[in-house]
């Protein structure tokens, strides 16, 4: 990566030092530095060290694929499939996402890139800094190693299924990132399968607090089945996911649809904490809005109606906003938009229902019907509908597909990935999006980046 890409390790020594949870304003974009500075200062006892991995936990939340503001990808592919429709200025971030013109130029593309390479670069130097540390107990540095391992894996398993072939980055070394080498998707896969499963030994089953904002080893389990679907393999696929399904009490389905997006629901495997006590997401800024037009994004009409009258979810998770002759919906699934006495929501990326989801089309890939049926129905049932009637295996994948549009939308770009798994991209978007194309399959490489990096090229076919 570039030397403007890399996460300058100056910044973590600034932000130890203060020894602070909070993270720095942004990332410094700046050389590496020429003092003889190591990481090793920067994980001089658990402290720091923590202090330090929050902050990538802070800059997931607010810059990046995984943020809830309108640069991620909650909203980005929203617009870019068939979940949200862009409204506002031209200038919105979201119009070349809708209008499906996105470019190699295009600057929310290049932010996306550098900002997650970022993010990676700061997880390799915490395994980098406790690796050997004598400061740190054995207990200390397998959760941190396991935590960051995680972080590493996550992202680049979005990269490879936005981007396509990228490098995976395992290092802090300039020399060596800076020619990086792309590698196929698969390779991608397989290289997150592996740091994941040393992930999972090395994290412990309880979370650190009651807010689940640490990823434990359930959470690492979750990615895992989300990877394993991915890679086609069903049956390893199933088994992580029925790992954490079969973790009760500590994760259940929550009864009451009101309760899923709660900071305190038993559903949640893993969130982002807000950035100060009273703060909700940043989700609810940006899809929430209280008259008409929509300064940003509003839900797409044929999502709405694709939700049925007895749906509880259509009534708790969307709200309409009317101005006496035209009418729209949001995103009603984080309700709080403004400050509380104490924060209420917090931004999730995984939950239970999804884990079941999972185990529902891995075991329908495998010929279980009614195992797949079984899950499948779990997740309608607290949506207060009926069970499914579908008997065959491709009606009941059809099933699982719409269940997850249903029970996922907006939520870190469920809808495009899912439709890409399933092979209907093109049959769903191609008349739902005029601008779309066959090749918008993938995003374009920044050029910026395939500038600085030759290795990077080609770019992705369409652009």
């Amino acid at each position: 990566m570039r030397t403007n890409t890399i996460f300058s390790i100056l910044c973590i020594i600034a932000f130890c030092a203060s020894v602070m949870l909070s993270s720095c304003d942004s990332f410094v974009e700046v050389d590496l530095p020429k003092s003889q500075l190591t990481t090793v200062s920067v994980f001089e006892d658990n402290a720091t060290a923590t202090a330090a991995l929050s902050d990538i936990y802070s800059k997931i939340r607010d810059k990046g694929l995984l943020t809830g503001n309108n640069t991620g990808l909650a909203n980005q592919l929203g617009n870019y499939t068939d979940e949200l429709v862009s409204y506002g200025s031209p200038t919105n971030p979201s119009l070349p996402f809708y209008n499906n013109i996105l470019s190699q130029s295009t600057p929310a593309i290049a932010e996306l890139w550098n900002s997650t390479y970022n993010q990676i670069y700061a997880s390799n130097s915490v395994l980098e800094g406790v690796e050997s540390n004598k400061n740190l107990s054995e207990d200390q540095i397998k959760k941190l190693q396991g935590e960051a391992l995680f972080i590493r894996a996550l992202l680049h398993f979005y990269l490879a299924n936005l981007f396509g072939q990228v490098p995976y980055i395992r290092t802090t070394d300039y020399k060596e990132n800076s020619s990086a080498l792309k590698i196929s998707v698969e390779q991608v896969y397989d290289n997150a399968v592996l740091d994941l499963e040393k992930a999972v030994p090395l994290l412990a089953a309880a979370y650190n607090s009651t807010e689940r904002i640490r990823p434990n080893k359930f959470a690492a389990k979750a990615l895992l089945a989300r990877v394993y679907l991915h890679k086609k393999l069903y049956a390893q696929a199933a088994n992580e996911s029925s790992a954490v399904i079969n973790e009760i009490p500590l994760y259940t389905i929550e009864s009451n649809v009101n309760n899923v997006f709660l900071a305190t629901s038993k559903e949640t495997i893993w969130q982002l904490k807000s950035s100060a006590a009273g703060r909700n997401t940043l989700e609810a800024g940006v899809f929430i809005f209280k008259s008409g037009p929509p300064p940003l994004v509003a839900l797409n009409s044929s999502l709405v109606s694709s939700f049925s009258s007895q749906d509880l979810r259509k009534n708790s998770w969307i709200k309409s906003v009317a101005n006496g002759t035209s009418v729209w919906y949001h995103a009603n699934k984080y309700k709080e938009q403004n400050p509380t006495s104490k924060s209420l929501e917090y931004s999730i990326v995984f939950r239970l229902a999804e884990q079941y989801l999972i185990r529902a089309e891995a075991r329908a890939m495998q010929g279980d019907l009614i195992g797949a049926k079984e899950d499948l129905n779990k997740i309608r049932k607290r949506a207060g509908l009926a069970d499914a009637d579908e008997q065959t295996q491709e009606e009941i994948l059809n099933a699982i597909l719409q269940e997850r549009r249903l029970e996922l939308f907006t939520e870190h770009g469920h809808r495009f990935f899912d439709l890409k798994r399933f092979n209907k991209l093109d049959q769903v978007l191609a008349g739902a999006k005029p601008g779309w194309n066959s090749t918008d399959i993938l995003f374009p490489l920044p050029q910026s980046e395939l500038s600085a990096n030759p290795n990077l090229l080609p770019q992705n076919q369409g652009y």
